[in-house]
């Protein structure tokens, strides 16, 4: 799904959302990938402006981001129960405990309408850092689904090697990548084809499916951020958004979307990632595990550690 949100409006959003969820499944589909932040949009004044500039900004992300659970998930969670579809979108993510802290996140919705799991973006990437904070391992999780065993990163964390290892050594065979269009990025930085390098390496290092979902930009997000004309120009800076699908030979199984909103739609057989693993199985026969190891800490990490000494201690004889 290559789309743009209803910019910084939460309801509008969910109901684009589910509304792209019912048209895709009237297309066949039995699998939606939504764009990464779709809910309810991405900070792109930490691009065009200073941090003093932005921090309205972000506290208007922050009062329309959702919690998860919330009634905007028991939104799509219904839309993907109705639609009969597996759903994986990206939202701004309230943290239940500290007000002010937003996550990048990634919800996996089966097609009966469970919440399977939410994945928080690990490492916000550069300026995001201005309204992110990170995740935990706990999260880098991959599903057993009728489509397939299905997981998924966020954008930048596509480049994270070790981060699509752990998800490729749980079994892996479906993947989700959610970016943003990112027309703010250097000159010399062509999105598209950083994409495109991206979800080919992964699944070609994998032997399985890569399923790519960006964002786009409408007239209406650059007329919110842009506050000079430098600024406009960056986010109408063509060639910024790509949305495609990716067989195990690393190559593109569809006519990739660049820019414009639409969905892709491609037919997939996880029974094609057998054959390419007799050549090279990363997780398999093709590695030396008495050599190369990877750790990953599944802990959910806590803020608060809590140590009760159990009943309160004697007052002293002369008080």
């Amino acid at each position: 799904m290559q789309a743009a949100p209803v910019f910084l409006d939460t309801a509008a959003t969910i109901e684009k959302a589910c509304g792209l969820i019912a048209e895709a499944a009237r297309g066949g589909a039995s699998l939606v990938a939504f764009p990464e932040a779709f809910v309810p949009g991405y900070p792109y004044w930490n691009w065009t402006m200073s941090p003093v500039q932005g921090s309205p900004w972000f506290e208007r992300l922050y009062r329309a981001s959702i919690d998860v659970p919330g009634p905007e998930v028991d939104e799509l969670r219904a839309a993907a129960r109705a639609a009969g579809c597996h759903v994986v979108i990206g939202v701004n993510e309230r943290d239940p405990r500290s007000i002010g802290t937003l996550y990048n996140s990634v919800l996996f919705i089966d097609d009966e309408g469970e919440l399977l799991g939410v994945h928080r973006k690990l490492v916000p990437t550069w300026a995001e850092k201005l309204t992110w904070t990170g995740g935990d391992g706990s999260s880098l999780r991959v599903y057993d689904t009728s489509v397939g065993r299905l997981g998924g990163l966020a954008c930048g964390e596509n480049t994270n090697t070790l981060a699509r290892f752990s998800l490729l050594a749980q079994g892996e065979t479906v993947h989700v990548a959610n970016y943003i269009a990112l027309p703010v990025a250097p000159a010399d930085y062509d999105m598209v084809e950083a994409i495109k390098v991206r979800a080919a390496a992964h699944s070609f290092e994998g032997k399985i499916f890569s399923v790519v979902a960006c964002s786009a930009i409408t007239p209406e997000i650059v007329e919110a951020v842009a506050h000079d004309g430098e600024s406009r120009a960056l986010l109408e800076r063509p060639h910024a958004a790509f949305s495609g699908i990716f067989g195990p030979d690393g190559r593109l199984l569809t006519e990739p979307l660049i820019d414009d909103e639409g969905i892709v739609y491609a037919d997939i057989d996880v029974a094609k990632c057998i054959q390419p693993k007799q050549m090279h199985d990363i997780t398999g026969h093709y590695n030396r595990f008495d050599i190369f190891q990877l750790h990953v800490n599944q802990e959910p990490q806590r803020r608060l550690v809590v140590h009760e000494s159990g009943d309160p201690a004697p007052l002293p004889a002369d008080l």
